[in-house]
């Protein structure tokens, strides 16, 4: 309909410029934190192959990959312009302080979250936009860290798989919307959303999520100042700050090369949740029920969780630049046990409390004042999504509804 009718096009035409500049050629250009939960390992997937079929076109051309081993069908693979590493990954991550992100980052801004022991590291969403992959180790762990635009899917991994420790780059491909990467080592090839080996030596196996969060830049630097930041000298010219795929996240607008299955009607394609599996369950968590509640407490899998969100981060795929992109919140799932004791949370004047104890927790999993201050929440591996990007791939998610 005519109303839509731009802010489509105007998706399609940037996205196409993204592609374009995507294959150019590169121009070389205080207090200690939290101590972090250890990571959740999710259990591996070990889908059927399926019989012999020719790859994606021109794949053989740049792939050495084994494709005769395969667990989709590869009429579901869509090329997403660019080609093999056309969107390079960061695979020499460089970092800076606080204090030095700080004149480049807006508070608002968008960072993803990763913390190893006692070290914390942020991730701006501005670079992450134009590289999607950035091999690094933090702490000692080497990570694998993530960002589909298209599918607004924030995901860390281990990199260290059947006793190597792979490095990742971009195979240009799709699924269903979503990033398809591949590892240096053998080229198989994985789906990000899922951690799945699709295509490859091994195909059926699945990497170990690790968690990861999106959270403002100014809860970051507040909580964490004597953390990392990933720095904008990635040895590429890209304009960080920049959203290529303005007004993308328009719940009016059609998920870009989607191909597949029609998507489960409980919510609009492009709804934004948070997305969690545990015990062979999957639950979204819509973001306009999480903004009205703020927290949640839930049982999923046979685990008891809580969801936190808080306002004040903006949507990186809204304007043109990042930090005037709306103010769509930030959310983070955790466990919600702590020394052997099931806690239930509540929103009281704006601040998160457990009913049992009556401490108050911040949006990190701490409890920052009362009998419990110190402690710290397990943070569970929740990704966030928009609804059909999950939704293909899990749809028989349970969608939360109070």
């Amino acid at each position: 309909m005519i109303p839509n009718l731009f802010p489509r096009l105007s998706v399609i035409l940037l996205l196409a410029a993204l592609v374009l500049f995507a294959c150019s050629p590169d121009q070389t250009p205080a207090s200690t934190p939290p101590t972090a939960p250890p990571a959740t390992p999710v259990p591996a997937a070990s889908p059927a192959l399926l019989a012999d079929e020719p790859p994606p076109a021109g794949a053989q051309s740049e792939f050495k990959t084994d494709f005769s081993r395969h667990t989709v069908p590869y009429s579901e693979i869509l090329s997403g312009g660019p080609p093999k590493d056309g969107i390079p990954a960061i695979d020499t991550p460089q970092y800076v302080s606080v204090s030095k992100a700080d004149e480049w980052l807006a508070p608002v801004e968008p960072v993803v979250l990763v913390r190893v022991g006692a070290e914390a590291r942020a991730y701006p969403i501005q670079i992450l936009m134009w590289h999607e992959i950035v091999n690094d180790t933090l702490n000692g762990k080497p990570l694998l860290v993530t960002f589909c635009p298209l599918c607004n899917t924030a995901i860390a991994f281990e990199r260290v798989f059947d006793g190597q420790t792979f490095d990742f780059g971009t195979t240009g491909r799709l699924r269903y919307s979503n990033l398809i990467m591949y590892d240096r080592q053998t080229e198989t090839w994985w789906q990000q959303a899922t951690g799945d080996a699709i295509a490859g030596e091994y195909a059926g196996a699945q990497l170990l999520f690790y968690p990861a969060s999106i959270v403002s830049w100014a809860d970051f630097k507040a909580t964490y100042p004597a953390g990392t930041v990933l720095s904008r000298e990635t040895g590429h010219n890209r304009n960080y700050g920049r959203n290529p795929y303005l007004g993308y996240d328009d719940v009016s607008q059609s998920p870009f090369l989607y191909r597949g299955q029609p998507i489960p009607g409980q919510l609009v394609p492009m709804a934004r949740v948070l997305t969690l599996e545990l015990g062979g369950e999957a639950v979204a968590y819509p973001y306009d029920i999480l903004s009205s509640l703020g927290v949640i407490n839930d049982t999923v899998g046979g685990q008891r969780v809580v969801v936190f969100w808080v306002e004040g981060t903006a949507s990186a795929l809204d304007s043109a630049q990042i930090p005037e992109g709306r103010d769509v919140g930030a959310t983070v799932a955790y466990s919600a046990e702590v020394d052997g004791q099931t806690l239930t949370f509540e929103l009281v004047n704006g601040v998160f409390h457990d009913q049992e104890t009556a401490s108050e927790w911040d949006i990190f999993g701490r409890a920052i004042s009362g009998k419990l201050q110190g402690a710290q929440l397990t943070e569970l591996p929740a990704i966030n999504h928009f609804w059909f990007s999950w939704a293909a791939f899990r749809p028989e998610t349970r969608v939360y509804a109070p």
